[in-house]
């Protein structure tokens, strides 16, 4: 089964960007995070719609 939530480590590591740069991205509301009990958890689904926005950008 493909997983579907990461951790912000995994997140971070797949966007290629620090820990801290992706929660800045988290904290101005760019990318979507869930808490679980005490755990931040970002969506696979975030990431990609994310990407697709900052590839629409540099189209347009």
């Amino acid at each position: 089964m493909t997983r579907l939530l990461l951790t912000v480590s995994e997140a971070a590591d797949a966007l290629a960007i620090s820990r801290a740069k992706l929660y800045q991205l988290i904290a101005s509301g760019a990318i979507v995070s869930v808490r679980i009990d005490g755990s931040r958890r970002v969506p696979v689904t975030a990431l990609t719609d994310y990407i697709k926005r900052l590839t629409a950008g540099e189209v347009a």
